[in-house]
C-alpha cells in the first residue's frame, strides 16, 4: 500500500479524507466511500496506487476530447472504485469493485510513460473509473509524463476538492468532466453526490489554465427537458466560456438502469440546436455515430473545419486555428505546451 496525500488525523482512530468533495470520516481498518482509501493505524493508505485494471491506446477523440491535440492517440488507465454509485454506470464492473478484486496488474509510473512513448501516444488519459481516488498515482505518473513530453488528461467526475485539484494543476492539463445533470435532486438520487461541488471544480479547472470539455450523457426523461438543458447551457456560456466544447451524448441502458429506452437522436438534435441559440460555439452529440454533428463547423460561417466519423478525424478547412473561408479563429490544443 502507499501513503496517502490529502488527509488529517480527525481523532485516533479516525482519519478524515481532502481528495473528494465527499470528505470521509474513515474509522480504523474502513475505507471512504470510494472503497479504495484504507484507515489502518490511524494513516490513510492509497489502496491502488500503481494497480490497473484496464489499459488501452485509445484516440483521444475518445475520451472525448475534440479540441485537444485532435487526431492523436492517448495511453488510457484505469483502476478500480469511485466516489460516486451512478445507477447508469457503464463501467460497473470496475467502478464497484472491491480493493481486493482480481486480475489488476502492477504498473509503476514510470513504466506507465514508457509504455505511452512506445505506443506512439501524444498524452496520458486516466479514465474508465474514477481518477480522483488514484490521486497519488496519477500525481506521479502525470509528472514524468510531462517531463517526457506528454500531455495529461483527467476524464472524471468532477467531484475532486479544490485543494487536491490544486495539488494537480501543475501537471494536469485537460479535465474532460461529467455533468451529470443540472439538477441537485438527479445528484442525490442516481449518483450519491451534490452538483454544486462539480460546478465548482469545473470552473477551477480552467481558472488553474486546464483545458476543460464538458459531458452530458442525456437519459430519457431524467435530464433531457428543455429548461434543464437550457439552465446547464447557460451556466457553461456564463461560468465556462461560449467556446467551451460541449457534448450531449446518447443514454443507453445498462447497470440498474435498463428500464429506459436509448435517448432518441430527434431529442439529442434538438438539443443541439438549443445550444447553438443559447450561444456555444462548440456543441456536438456523442454515442450517435456516424452523424455530422460529431463534426467542429466554423461558427461564423458554418463551414466544416475538422471531420469525425466515429473515432477517425481529418482537419478539413483549417490552416492553423483559422477557418480558411472565413479567417475567424477555432479554438482547440494542437500542442502538448
Amino acid at each position: 500500500m502507499h501513503k496517502a496525500l490529502q488527509w488529517s488525523l480527525e481523532q485516533e482512530g479516525a482519519v478524515k479524507c481532502s481528495l473528494c468533495n465527499h470528505r470521509c470520516t474513515i474509522k480504523e481498518g474502513k475505507t471512504g466511500i470510494c472503497g479504495v482509501r484504507l484507515n489502518q493505524g490511524d494513516i490513510l493508505y492509497a489502496t491502488t496506487y500503481g494497480r490497473v485494471s484496464a489499459e488501452a491506446v485509445d484516440p483521444i477523440e475518445k475520451k472525448p476530447l475534440y479540441h485537444f491535440l485532435p487526431g492523436t492517440l492517448s495511453y488510457s488507465l484505469g483502476s478500480i472504485g469511485c466516489n460516486f454509485h451512478c445507477e447508469h454506470c457503464q463501467n460497473w464492473h470496475i467502478s464497484r469493485a472491491g480493493r481486493d478484486a482480481p486480475g489488476l496488474r502492477e504498473l509503476s509510473p514510470e513504466d506507465g510513460v514508457r509504455r505511452a512513448r512506445e505506443a506512439g501516444c501524444a498524452s496520458i488519459s486516466w479514465t474508465y473509473n474514477e481518477p480522483t481516488i488514484w490521486h497519488e498515482y496519477a500525481l506521479d505518473m502525470g509528472t514524468c509524463a510531462r517531463k517526457e513530453g506528454l500531455a495529461t488528461v483527467y476524464v472524471t467526475n468532477g467531484y475532486i476538492t479544490e485543494e487536491a485539484l490544486r495539488e494537480l494543476s501543475p501537471m494536469l492539463q485537460a479535465y474532460r468532466v461529467d455533468i451529470k445533470s443540472f439538477s441537485e435532486d438527479f445528484y442525490k438520487k442516481v449518483c450519491g453526490a451534490r452538483l454544486e461541488p462539480v460546478l465548482n471544480s469545473a470552473v477551477l479547472a480552467r481558472e488553474l489554465g486546464m483545458h476543460v470539455e464538458v459531458v452530458n450523457l442525456v437519459i430519457p426523461g431524467m435530464n433531457d427537458s428543455p429548461d434543464e438543458t437550457g439552465a446547464l447551457i447557460r451556466w457553461i456560456v456564463e461560468h465556462l466560456g461560449e467556446s467551451t466544447p460541449v457534448h450531449f451524448t446518447r443514454f443507453h441502458p445498462d447497470y440498474h438502469m435498463k428500464d429506459r429506452n436509448a435517448t432518441p437522436i430527434q431529442v439529442l438534435e434538438r438539443i443541439y440546436r438549443q445550444a447553438k441559440e443559447l450561444g456555444l460555439r462548440y456543441p456536438y452529440l456523442g454515442n450517435v455515430f456516424p452523424h455530422p454533428f460529431e463534426s467542429t463547423y466554423c461558427p461564423r460561417c458554418g463551414a466544416l473545419c475538422i471531420e469525425r466519423r466515429g473515432f477517425s478525424t481529418v482537419i478539413r478547412n483549417l490552416s492553423g486555428h483559422s477557418c480558411t473561408s472565413c479567417g475567424e479563429r477555432i479554438e482547440y490544443v494542437e500542442t502538448q505546451g
